[in-house]
């Protein structure tokens, strides 16, 4: 089994947002998932791009996806890859795409100058936390995430 990582192209939008939703199972929220194909496709190929993303295929076949963005550190000075969901199907899963992946953002990251390379991991899914190890990545254990949304995004608004 060969492995490529290429970028995203507009008719992998269908396939992105099945990922995406697929993910959403595996972490036990799947009515969270709310996009659309046209949110996706505006988001990944509109006019201001808010994401990019990175497409494994196994022998041509589509197995895996990473969607991800650029965010900025003012203690370095410089940009960095916010990676938001990382997706390999359960069948090629030990593969080595997830791997390919990380591999290809972390190239990604070095040749546009980003001083970090960043996501979230859910604490209960050992085998992705295992992976991170392996290749190098630390907890950040000292940090909490803090999300605002919904009725209290607006209210906070003032709207």
């Amino acid at each position: 089994m060969t492995v490529t990582i290429r970028f995203a192209r507009p008719d992998d939008v269908p396939t992105i947002l099945g990922f995406v939703r697929e993910l959403a199972a595996f972490e036990k929220e799947p009515e969270a998932v709310v996009a659309t194909e046209a949110l996706m496709h505006e988001a990944l190929f509109g006019a201001r791009p808010a994401a990019e993303a990175l497409i494994a295929e196994i022998d041509g076949a589509r197995v895996g996806m990473a969607v991800f963005y650029h965010n900025f550190s003012t203690w370095t000075g410089v940009r960095g890859i916010w990676l938001d969901d990382l997706y390999v199907t359960p069948g090629a899963r030990g593969a080595g795409a997830g791997s390919a992946l990380l591999r290809e953002l972390a190239r990604v990251a070095v040749d546009r100058g980003c001083a970090r390379f960043e996501w979230w991991v859910l604490d209960w899914n050992t085998p992705a936390v295992e992976l991170y190890r392996r290749i190098g990545a630390e907890a950040m254990d000292a940090w909490t995430v803090q999300r605002v949304s919904g009725e209290a995004l607006t209210k906070l608004a003032g709207r």
